[in-house]
């Protein structure tokens, strides 16, 4: 019952549902959009199905396969946006062997955890904030009209005067009005501090919390103005209605159940072929680590022991030297769905400079608005910097369309500079700007390289 609970909060978006959403930021890559979108309304199904089938079906983890700047980042963000799940990005170059100086794969699942709460804490708030936003009003009309101490009970008059001060008070006319609030005083430096080992960081955690528990918390009187005493009294309002056993209870919950992780360049701890020792050995101990994890383990965290059987994993890598076959075999049935993203052409390139919803050249123009300068790009324009991307993509290293970035960033120079000092006006990019401004360095193919 609480799994079918804790996926109320989820809106169940059909796959082709999801994948119009993605369309609004993603150009292209139409293979990997639908697997994705099969996982996650597989979340949902599986929420549906008897309790005892339940915890028997595995998630689908995927691996995308695909040269940089292409979308698989992008993908797994807006993907984790739109299941409203605790979702984390991490490089699996950063984890380190057991044993070895850097962070152990464990403190992934203890960093996804500590979003949830984050996110569930956030969530109950939003549900007292009315009830907190009364007892932060109560509290301000105690401050600015003190209730005497010797009278029996309190008359119409100081019923009135407590009325027009509400009023007031919800209206900001008091806003600017000094108020004394006593509030908790936090030291400019913990106190103590736990230098713990890299691998230890849920054990510093822990003992530092223990410790500032031990010190009573120390409380001064402030002179701050209503406007800030009221922000305050909310927020310690809103902290005595939340209850956190309830919180991290679905927290750790919600991580269980519909946590995503994406790990970022799993090609990097892939041994090649030919390896026989050295950091390839290492990187097969990161594979080792990373397997139970993957297949299902409880890992203990600060919020209690966490299990990983059904968070979905998403995988992803260029793959330019290391191949997915080289994974440890184990490793490799665990990610069953595998999808290669296609690597951008000229055309996409345009189509991603207008059509995303967070387009470039939308940024670009809402930047320039605010120096009250109207950049209007032609067609013709659009395509000469979509032709020159992929130009220079072709000569030096292919970063996908993150190179369309660095061209409109030089494109655009001389304007961003000027704009201050020119506005308001319409500016015209056209293909011949967009040549003139770009044909130094399309020429030379050497300063191409370190400048595009």
């Amino acid at each position: 019952m609480k799994n079918l609970e804790l996926m109320d909060d989820i809106q169940p978006l059909t796959p082709r549902q999801i994948v119009a959403e993605l369309d609004k930021y993603i150009i292209g890559q139409a293979k990997a959009k639908r697997s994705v979108a099969i996982a996650l309304r597989n979340r949902w199904r599986r929420q549906q199905v008897p309790e005892e089938l339940r915890d028997e079906i595995a998630p689908k983890n995927i691996i995308m396969i695909g040269p940089t700047g292409v979308g698989k980042t992008e993908i797994a963000r807006r993907l984790a946006r739109l299941a409203k799940s605790p979702f984390l990005k991490i490089e699996a170059s950063k984890f380190t062997e057991v044993g070895y100086v850097g962070r152990d794969v464990e403190s992934m699942i203890r960093d996804l955890t500590h979003l949830a709460v984050d996110m569930v804490k956030a969530e109950e708030k939003q549900k007292v904030q009315e009830k907190a936003r009364m007892q932060a009003e109560e509290r301000l009309l105690d401050l600015l009209l003190p209730r005497p101490t010797t009278a029996p009970e309190e008359s119409s008059s100081d019923t009135s005067t407590r009325e027009r001060f509400r009023q007031m008070l919800r209206e900001g006319k008091l806003d600017d009005r000094p108020v004394e609030l006593e509030v908790s005083s936090r030291p400019a430096a913990p106190m103590v501090e736990i230098f713990a080992a890299a691998g230890m960081e849920d054990m510093q955690s822990n003992l530092q919390d223990m410790l500032s528990n031990i010190f009573p918390k120390k409380r001064k009187r402030r002179q701050m103005k209503v406007k800030e005493a009221r922000k305050i009294l909310e927020q310690e309002a809103a902290g005595r209605l939340i209850d956190m056993d309830k919180v991290v209870e679905k927290a750790v919950a919600r991580v269980e159940q519909s946590g995503i992780i994406f790990l970022d360049e799993i090609d990097k701890i892939a041994a090649g072929s030919s390896a026989k020792g050295g950091p390839d050995v290492s990187r097969e101990g990161v594979q080792r680590d990373l397997l139970p994890i993957v297949e299902g383990t409880s890992v203990h965290t600060k919020y209690g022991i966490v299990r990983t059987d059904h968070i979905l994993f998403i995988a992803s890598g260029a793959f330019h030297v290391a191949k997915p076959s080289d994974l440890l075999p184990e490793l490799q049935g665990r990610f069953p769905i595998r999808v290669e993203l296609d690597s951008l052409t000229q055309n996409d390139f345009a189509r991603i400079l207008v059509e995303p919803e967070n387009a470039l050249v939308t940024q670009y123009k809402a930047l320039m608005a605010t120096e009250e300068i109207d950049l209007v790009f032609e067609e013709e324009a659009i395509n000469e910097i979509a032709k020159i991307a992929f130009e220079v993509n072709s000569r030096t290293e292919n970063i996908g369309a993150r190179r369309l970035h660095t061209v409109m960033e030089r494109l655009l120079e001389e304007v961003s500079f000027e704009a201050p000092d020119i506005g308001p006006q319409t500016i015209r990019i056209t293909a011949s700007y967009v040549q003139e401004k770009l044909a130094d360095i399309l020429e030379d193919q050497d300063l191409s390289r370190f400048i595009l």
